[in-house]
């Protein structure tokens, strides 16, 4: 990792800056921040100013918008867009962040858990809803983060917040998981609504692993990999950017 944020330096000092502006897709991969990846962009090719509508969390996969130089000034609008997801839950354990990454706080069996009743548990998910933000989130409250109050091992009231999901389906099961799919509006956590499934199906559940497809009118199948993007130029970043 050392090595290539030094030949990623290295590259950028050897160029100019970077001098266009646009729209850039991107495949974060499982372990990288968004952060990452714009810090990637931005040392790889000597890009002065980047931005993301939309973070994912380090083990999320999939699409990254990323705003470069002018176009950082409709970060608002973008951000704000409906975004679509594919994703797998894992009944039977809830964790202190309601992913894989947390603490396991509470295990159960699941084995006699209804295909019908998952289908029927997500189904209630549809539409608009009030939903309250993890612990393990970076939502604020009085100033702070809620993962660092969280860090603190303290647990405090959280404000519910409206969001919309516009369409959620299970594909498939194959206990203790089910492989689902869903739409929804900005700010939704899609760890907190497989956690408040698996309480109301009296198992406990966590989400197991999520892909973003969809941002608005961008598709992850248009984006580029990062490792594909280790071996481009400025002219090949020019080449993979939409105008805005």
């Amino acid at each position: 990792m050392e090595m290539n944020e030094q030949n990623n330096r290295e590259a950028a000092f050897r160029q100019q800056p970077f001098p266009h502006s646009g729209i850039l897709l991107v495949d974060k991969p499982a372990e990288w921040t968004s952060h990452d990846v714009i810090n990637f962009i931005r040392r790889r090719f000597n890009v002065r100013k980047a931005g993301h509508c939309g973070t994912l969390d380090p083990a999320a996969t999939g699409l990254l918008v990323i705003l470069l130089g002018h176009a950082t000034k409709i970060s608002g609008t973008l951000s704000g867009q409906d975004k679509a997801y594919e994703g797998t839950i894992l009944f039977g354990i809830e964790t202190d962040s309601q992913d894989m990454d947390g603490t396991v706080i509470s295990e159960k069996e699941c084995k006699d858990l209804a295909e019908d009743a998952i289908r029927e548990e997500f189904a209630k998910f549809a539409g608009t809803i009030m939903q309250i933000p993890p612990m393990v989130s970076a939502v604020k409250k009085d100033g702070k983060r809620l993962y660092e109050i969280a860090r603190q091992g303290k647990i405090i009231e959280r404000e519910p917040k409206e969001i919309t999901v516009h369409e959620i389906k299970v594909n498939k099961v194959h206990l203790p998981y089910a492989v689902f799919s869903l739409k929804c509006s900005k700010g939704t956590y899609v760890r907190t609504i497989c956690s408040d499934i698996g309480r109301n199906l009296g198992c406990g559940a966590v989400l197991h692993s999520l892909r973003r497809t969809q941002s608005g009118n961008f598709s992850v199948e248009k984006s580029a990999t990062v490792e594909q993007m280790k071996t481009w130029t400025q002219d090949d970043l020019y080449q993979h950017i939409e105008g805005f």
